[in-house]
Order: structure tokens, then C-alpha cells, then sequence
């Protein structure tokens, strides 16, 4: 298809360079292509969508338990499995981040605080004997 389209651009007086640059590829990839099997578009996005895709209704399920009172405050870490404890199946545990994420849904969902890191403080010489230390490193033998 896109060969033809390539060849039909070249037949009304367009070059091949700059009707191949028009479609997003390269002269010469589309060159093995025909080389290949006849011209077929070799992109791995061609159009083609996987068949196990989440539907928009899948997408709705996922929102609808994450955002349910029973599981508000869980991880999909934790909804998943206990989703499965009742037999229910929506979606994998990545699925529902992915979706929770493209919703904006994924802000910390337990009560407590996510752990900070605190700098320990440091000490800063004023002046004399006023800030001591120590070397713990081990002296070199003498040769």
C-alpha cells in the first residue's frame, strides 16, 4: 500500500525522496520493502493495535474498584489479589497502574505518610576545639 502510494506521488511528478520524507520514512527503507515482499509496511505500529488492548469498558471497571470505598485506600498491589480472593479478574497489577496513572488516580492511596529521608546535621567548626573528629582509616606500612 504504501509503495503504490509512493509510486502514485512519483507518477504526478513528485521525487521519491520528498514523497517518501511526506509519508515518515526513509527512501531506502522503503526500498528494501519492496525488496523484501512487495512494498508491504514493515512499521511494528502499522495500524495495527494488540488484541488483549484494555477496552474502554476494562478501563472503566479498573477506575470504578480503585476508586470504590472497599479499595480508595489501597495500591493496585494489594486490590489485585484481593479482588482475585472474590473471583474477580479485571485487569494485571501493571494494567492498573497504567490506568490509574492516565486518570491521575495514583497519588500516595494509604493513610499514612510515604517515608523522607532526614540529613543528619552537621557540625560546623566556630573555632578552636570547637568541632572534633576522628580517622579511621587504616595507616599505610612504611617500605
Amino acid at each position: 500500500m504504501i509503495a503504490a502510494l509512493v509510486a502514485e506521488a512519483v507518477g504526478a511528478g513528485a521525487r521519491r525522496d520528498r514523497a517518501c520524507q511526506t509519508i515518515g520514512l526513509c527512501a531506502r527503507t522503503l526500498t528494501r520493502w519492496c525488496a523484501e515482499g512487495g512494498g508491504k509496511d514493515g512499521r511494528a505500529d502499522a495500524g495495527v493495535s494488540p488484541a488483549h488492548k484494555l477496552t474502554v469498558v476494562e478501563k472503566a471497571q479498573i477506575v470504578a474498584h480503585a476508586t470504590s470505598p472497599e479499595y480508595r485506600e489501597l495500591s493496585p498491589r494489594q486490590i489485585v489479589p484481593l479482588l482475585a480472593d472474590k473471583g474477580v479478574y479485571v485487569a494485571s497489577e501493571s494494567s492498573f497502574y497504567r490506568v490509574l496513572h492516565q486518570h491521575g488516580l495514583m497519588s500516595h492511596r494509604e493513610p499514612s505518610r510515604p517515608r523522607t529521608h532526614r540529613r543528619p546535621p552537621e557540625h560546623v567548626a566556630t573555632g578552636p576545639n570547637t568541632c572534633w573528629s576522628w580517622d579511621i582509616s587504616v595507616p599505610q606500612k612504611a617500605r
